[in-house]
Parts: structure tokens; sequence; C-alpha cells
């Protein structure tokens, strides 16, 4: 098996406040961070903290079924965020990983036509993308273990299910 990327939570930690220095460094001040379920929660919920962002929503996209394993297209999954609620806002995109970057883009595509403003920021970019975040921690060609899912989920007889 290829190597793999492991990030740690004390890592997530980190990479979430360098990654909110840049947004802010760069003058970008969103009024919403709209997180991409389910990676995106943990990131979207970090920079809205240290952005001081109250204003938050989600959307959940189904690509990845499993390592290396995904379906042909990208689909959105109920609910889907109201254009309405994002109409004229400043919104900053949250996502753990642009791998291919379906699942960014057309969350972008999404917003673009009703926002004032849209930009992206992940924790991790690989060089295969379809569309280059403006924030990114880290580049890399590797499988990513995430601290909240590399151990697979519990299962209801307890233990883990690996």
């Amino acid at each position: 098996m290829a190597s793999r990327e492991r990030l740690t939570y004390e890592d997530f930690g980190r990479a979430t406040r360098e990654l909110a220095q840049q947004i802010c460094d760069s003058g970008f001040e969103p009024d919403i961070v709209l997180s991409i379920a389910r990676g995106g929660f943990f990131l979207g919920a970090g920079l809205g903290y240290a952005l001081n962002v109250k204003n938050a929503f989600m959307m959940s996209v189904e690509f990845y079924t499993g390592v290396d394993e995904r379906l042909d297209l990208p689909v959105v999954l109920p609910p889907v965020p109201s254009k309405v609620d994002l109409s004229g806002a400043v919104v900053l995109i949250a996502d753990d990983v642009a791998d291919s970057g379906h699942t960014l883009k057309l969350v972008v595509d999404f917003c673009a036509e009703t926002v004032r403003d849209v930009r992206s920021a992940v924790l991790y970019e690989k060089p295969q993308t379809v569309i280059v975040p403006d924030y990114s921690w880290k580049k890399t060609d590797q499988w990513i273990d995430f601290p909240w899912s590399y151990q697979g989920p519990v299962t209801p007889g307890g233990g883990l299910n690996h």
C-alpha cells in the first residue's frame, strides 16, 4: 500500500489556526462559513471560531465511498442550503481535502451565481485537483488518514470496525 499522510488532532489544531491566519492576512472577511460534510465540518467549525464567523452552513456531498473508491460524479445530499440564505453573502467554503477537486468545484459553482464573493479553504490540496483552493495548509499526493475517520466507525456491537 502507498504511504499515507497521518494528521493528528494536534496537527489539525495548528493547521486550522495557520489557515485562519492566511485568510485573515489576505484581507478576506467572510460572513458565512459553508462546510462540506463530513470532513469539512471540523475545519469549518475551527475556522468559524478562529475568524469570529458565527454564521455557519453545511452542505453534504457524497463522492468517496472508500479509499480511492468514488462515484462517477459528486452528488449533493439533502437538505441543500437555500440560495436565498446565501444571497449577497461573502462565503468561505471549508473542506478537508481537494483531491480530485470535483466536490469543491461543485460547491463553488453552486455558490458563485448567488453570493457576492466565494473562496475556499482546505487542509490538503492534491496535485490533480481540478480547482485550486484559495487557501490550503499543505500539498500532498498521498492518501490522508484524518484523526476523525482513520479508525473507522464504532459498531453497535461494541468495538471498532476496521
